[in-house]
């Protein structure tokens, strides 16, 4: 594990220099190579200091650097313009480092710092590349929805250090009962996940961030809430058992709400935005239950949904570099100006709503398996969710593909190579990874 942090942080010197390609090309070879440092013959590996990975790290681990490789690729009209292009390529460095020790990290107060750090480029993204003037009230929301939870679970933090004399998760072999310090560690992954209720920070921030941040946020920094849940919540499972069922009903509710929101919505990013939200629901309701069935149904849905919003980010992105506008009304009949961008539209649009072969429909499967064992009556919540994801899906594909185009494009330019790569390199292993879904057997 170390190697690889080293690697990445000699990266640092070739971001004064501006060597776009270079960056994103190492990157890739990162994310390769990484992707082979992988036994599966232990329930640890690459035990170093305080990092060591398991299948569940390994995999966010992955996902982490092959998504910060596709925002560098997805920037390109930043560099073009130069616009603050290393200070740029700096934060992607500094914000793949961050992720990588907070997936791996085998000790509790190393994880909440990085955890907290990885907040830092984010804010800096939004705040500093984002397209409106909101985007400072968008950058204050997120800090502040964050900073708020996050002071109770530094108490919770002492809490066990005055307890165990270790913050090892090795040594994390109770249970602990307290309604309060259960609230105060969740609280923080609730709000990141987000769970509805504590998701109005989401929107804002997706809909003023750049393409880039849009594409961190729901690739990987909503992920970290449900890490963090599926790593503590064995220390949670006496009260667990007692008050999980809350945090069920709202998720599954809140999905439902969600969904509908989706249906009203005329901005296109605001609407994938929402989508997350209601994603994000059944994973949150999934991890809750308590069960094997959850817990893989939600590993599987969090790694589906980061490469499938992502995609959406930037084909939502591609239509307003072109028109200049995320509004619907503005985005019509892009079938007839550019088809071949609609085959990518219908194919993500495709994976969103979980039809097959993607991996959005193994992860659905599994977490309708979950929570209908868990009570039969999430059945109804879990049918309109299902039936209005495929909903919003539709509408936000023939909405924006269909129709006469708007009369004041005057002007048009058609796809690059570069987005052809950019969104293969999403749907691909979206697509592709289902055929290695026995993987998860190997997770205990």
């Amino acid at each position: 594990m170390m190697k690889f942090i080293l690697a990445i942080l000699f990266l640092i010197p070739l971001c004064y220099l501006n060597l776009y390609w270079l960056i994103q090309f190492m990157f890739l070879i990162f994310s390769f190579l990484y992707l082979l440092s992988m036994s599966y013959g232990y329930m640890y590996i690459n035990m170093s200091y305080m990092l060591g990975i398991d299948l569940m790290s390994f995999l966010l681990i992955l996902l982490s650097l092959w998504i910060c490789s596709l925002m560098i690729l997805a920037s390109e009209k930043l560099f073009k313009m130069n616009y603050y292009s290393n200070l740029f390529l700096f934060l992607m460095v500094v914000l793949i480092l961050s992720l990588m020790v907070t997936f791996s990290s085998m000790n509790l107060f190393i994880f909440y710092l990085f955890f907290e750090i990885s907040l830092i480029p984010t804010l800096m993204l939004i705040i500093g590349w984002g397209y409106q003037p909101e985007r400072i009230e968008a950058g204050v929301y997120l800090l502040f929805y964050t900073l708020l939870v996050s002071l109770p679970m530094m108490i919770f933090i002492f809490y066990l250090y005055k307890i165990v004399g270790s913050l090892d998760f090795f040594y994390f072999k109770f249970y602990v009962g307290n309604l309060y310090m259960y609230m105060c560690v969740n609280m923080v992954f609730f709000v990141k996940l987000p769970m509805f209720f504590v998701h109005l920070w989401l929107p804002k921030a997706h809909v003023e961030a750049p393409v880039s941040g849009s594409m961190i946020l729901a690739g990987i920094m909503l992920k970290l809430g449900g890490y963090g849940m599926m790593r503590f919540m064995n220390l949670f499972l006496e009260i667990g058992m007692k008050v999980n069922y809350i945090f069920i009903i709202i998720s599954l509710v809140g999905g439902f709400i969600v969904s509908l929101i989706c249906i009203r919505q005329s901005d296109m990013k605001s609407l994938i935005a929402y989508s997350s939200v209601a994603h994000m629901g059944m994973t949150l309701a999934g991890i809750m239950t308590l069960n094997s069935w959850g817990l893989w149904g939600a590993m599987v849905m969090m790694l589906a949904h980061g490469l499938s919003s992502s995609g959406l980010f930037c084909l939502a992105n591609l239509n307003y570099e072109r028109v200049l506008s995320r509004s619907l009304y503005m985005n019509k009949g892009f079938l007839n100006l550019m088809p071949s961008i609609s085959l990518w539209w219908f194919m993500l649009c495709a994976c969103n709503m979980a039809s097959p072969p993607s991996l959005n429909l193994l992860g659905e499967i599994m977490l309708i398996n979950s929570l209908v064992s868990f009570t039969g009556l999430s059945m109804i919540f879990l049918m309109v969710m299902s039936f209005f994801s495929a909903v919003y899906s539709l509408y936000l594909y023939t909405y924006s593909q269909h129709g006469v185009y708007y009369s004041g494009i005057y002007t048009f330019y058609s796809s690059f190579n570069r987005e052809f790569l950019l969104l293969f390199l999403h749907w691909f292993p979206l697509n592709l990874l289902i055929l290695k879904s026995e993987f998860l057997t190997l997770w205990n």
